[in-house]
């Protein structure tokens, strides 16, 4: 699609600055556009880092708000948090953090892309007067990428990754030949879309041994053994949680890592507040694949 080419040669905006901050104990880096009106806290996943967001933030800038998208925990240059956590609830926990630090005491909107959109959800379940609207996108809400691993064998086998990272070859598989297991990752979910800029945003956050074990904690504090803060119960609670604000979630139609049968399948789990939309001509990182589809329908929903 000719429009790919173009986006993905697009250079970053000018609007775009880099920011810090120290949240809960880590010194987290940023992307902003805006300086006034209310916050848009943009939450990445994996593979993936704040860059992702390039193609949004000026919009969101545009439309009124302050938006800004962390380099999640461990993702360079962020700093690799000392305690240790990288469960989804902590990402929660962090995400009310930076609406307390930078939404100056009104409700803000925040948006999540696979990792993030859990800890989106999870965010506005736990202190829901932060969030005036929620969008999500890629890991559908209401528990059904849970139902989808006991009773989708076609989403287990996408998801194979992520009982691969469980293991200690994964600490030698994912780094060799410049993160070429990035690559594969992104060819499969997002088939036909030219991501040479994304993959070099991303390896740039997780080159450095110290950023990738921090990127893997995540799926090893999930799914295996990695550390889980008692502390944290409530809010990883929250993170398979529906938020109750008015709530947008995007899929798109060709997702190679979560099937698009399992975001319909969220259909029946989501109330009336929630709208759940496929979007066509689109993979995983459909808000890189599709943003003249994808940016404008965050933008007219949070209008």
């Amino acid at each position: 699609m000719q429009h790919m080419a173009r986006q993905q040669d697009a250079p970053l905006s000018p609007t775009i600055t880099h920011g810090a901050i120290t949240i809960n104990g880590v010194e987290f880096a940023y992307l902003t556009a805006g300086d006034a009106g209310p916050l848009a806290l943009c939450l990445h996943g994996f593979p993936d880092s704040a860059y992702g967001w390039r193609l949004l933030l000026p919009e969101l800038a545009a439309a009124g708000y302050r938006a800004v998208a962390p380099f999640q925990r461990g993702y360079a240059p962020t700093a690799v948090p000392a305690d240790g956590r990288y469960q989804t609830g902590m990402l929660s926990v962090d995400a009310n953090a930076f609406h307390e630090a930078l939404g100056n005491g009104e409700p803000g909107v925040i948006i999540g892309h696979d990792w993030g959109a859990p800890a989106t959800h999870g965010a506005a379940v736990l202190v829901p007067q932060r969030w005036s609207k929620v969008v999500s996108m890629a890991v559908p809400p209401g528990g059904a990428m849970g139902i989808a691993f006991v009773t989708n064998l076609a989403q287990v086998k996408r998801s194979w990754y992520m009982f691969f990272f469980q293991h200690g070859l994964a600490d030698m598989v994912v780094p060799a030949n410049d993160l070429a297991f990035i690559d594969m990752l992104w060819a499969d979910w997002s088939p036909g879309y030219p991501a040479a800029t994304d993959l070099e945003y991303v390896k740039a956050s997780l080159r450095d041994p110290a950023n990738l074990t921090a990127a893997l904690g995540y799926y090893r504090a999930t799914l295996g053994d990695g550390y889980q803060d008692p502390e944290l119960n409530t809010a990883q609670a929250a993170t398979q949680g529906l938020p109750p604000q008015p709530h947008l979630y995007l899929h798109g139609a060709n997702d190679g890592c979560i099937g698009a049968e399992v975001a319909e399948s969220a259909r029946s789990m989501v109330g009336p507040n929630a709208t759940i939309e496929v979007i066509d001509g689109a993979g995983h990182f459909l808000h890189l694949e599709r943003p003249d589809v994808v940016n404008a329908r965050i933008v007219d929903f949070l209008g």
